[in-house]
């Protein structure tokens, strides 16, 4: 289904550092049972997690610096004008390819604009988990800022308060695999994580302890975790088919 700012499919990009990609491919691939594409890139830095039978929705990056976290790419009919509609809401241009581009949020936050190539079948649950959310952390002078900018943006994706103060959804149309969370920081560092949904964290988290990860701390409808590459991600209390939590949608 197409929507009103042309979006077709999202991307959770998982971004570590070049160094580390090894590990992160690997983990990631057991994580939401893919296999990998060809490598692209000059240094091989872009892959695509590919599942068996449904479109792909996670790749990875590696970065040259910092420790890398997770950032978010729009598949869309027109990139143009996706574009200009982000610029228009406050965005800025960070770099611009041939048919693709990557902006950046009021808040810092960057995102691809990129085209549709026909991606319209969600990848399944894997072992009672799906990865089908990006957490933008906000510092709190930026976030109702970032919150009505990516409202606007995404005119037709459902804009609700989150369970706690701190969060808020951005919930996609039927269809899209990747919902969007905001959440509110106590200090101004603006970063980015994955989330997954599970079923049942606690025999997520042994899952994902087997695979290499380790526990970070615990939280009242989640777990936060560290991958073999040093990159924090969240496996979180939520239906994994639905992306609510069990009282919410």
């Amino acid at each position: 289904m197409s929507t009103p700012a042309g979006i077709r499919w999202t991307y959770a990009f998982v971004d570590r550092p070049l160094g580390l990609l090894d590990s992160a491919r690997t983990f990631w691939t057991a994580v939401t049972d893919t296999r990998l594409s060809e490598l692209r890139g000059e240094q091989g830095e872009f892959v695509t997690l590919l599942p068996d039978g449904t479109d792909a929705c996670v790749k990875v990056q590696g970065v040259e610096a910092g420790p890398g976290g997770a950032h978010l790419d729009f598949s869309v009919e027109d990139v143009p004008a996706f574009v200009d509609s982000a610029l228009r809401l406050g965005a800025e241009t960070v770099a611009e390819h041939d048919d693709w581009a990557v902006l950046r949020s009021p808040a810092g936050q960057l995102f691809c604009a990129v085209p549709w190539h026909g991606e319209s079948v969600r990848p399944p649950v894997v072992a009672g988990t799906r990865l089908d959310q990006v957490s933008l952390d906000i510092g709190p002078g930026s976030y109702d800022a970032e919150v009505a900018f990516w409202s606007a943006l995404l005119p037709d994706w459902v804009s609700l308060s989150g369970a706690l103060p701190e969060f808020h959804v951005l919930k996609p149309p039927p269809g899209l695999p990747i919902r969007i969370l905001l959440q509110r920081l106590g200090e101004e560092r603006p970063a980015a994580h994955l989330d997954l949904a599970c079923a049942d964290i606690d025999a997520a988290v042994a899952r994902h302890e087997e695979l290499g990860a380790t526990v970070v701390s615990h939280g009242k409808h989640w777990t936060v975790m560290r991958d073999p590459a040093g990159g924090v991600y969240c496996l979180t209390g939520r239906d994994p088919e639905t992306g609510g939590l069990p009282s919410r949608p």
